[in-house]
């Protein structure tokens, strides 16, 4: 059995070898992730949420880089990056990207409350904090 699998292993590296490797561009990525996304969404709307910040760049001909904004996403984005990956090394018949993961804090989306938008106008405006104090704004 061993030299059967040596044999296998060697037809595998003489595969990768023989792999296309087309040109792609940063339209193409971006438009895979844009329909990989609109699927996601359907199927899966909590790794949808996690990761629909993302920002995917063509770096140079073999490798993309993908910008995430926390290690949760990354680690949701891991459960999925294998069928996009394939799907995109398939469709546009270049099988020898690899890809650069970076975090980047500015993607990180924050959802802002009523309050905490006020309290950001009260900085602005230093007698809004005495209105809020006089009327006690409600803003549940």
């Amino acid at each position: 059995m061993n030299e059967t699998e040596q044999e296998e292993e060697v037809l595998e590296e003489g595969n990768e070898e023989s792999l296309p490797t087309n040109h792609f561009t940063e339209t193409d990525l971006r438009e895979e992730w844009r329909l990989f996304l609109g699927e996601l969404r359907k199927k899966e709307p909590l790794i949808f949420n996690a990761i629909y910040g993302f920002r995917l760049s063509k770096k140079d001909e073999n490798t993309i880089q993908v910008n995430y904004p926390s290690d949760t996403a990354r680690a949701e984005f891991s459960k999925v990056q294998g069928d996009f990956f394939n799907h995109f090394k398939h469709k546009v018949k270049h099988f020898k990207i690899e890809v650069i993961y970076q975090m980047d804090v500015a993607l990180k989306k924050e959802i802002e409350t009523k309050r905490s938008l006020f309290e950001k106008m009260m900085e602005k405006n230093p007698l809004l904090k005495d209105l809020d104090d006089l009327l006690k704004f409600d803003f549940s």
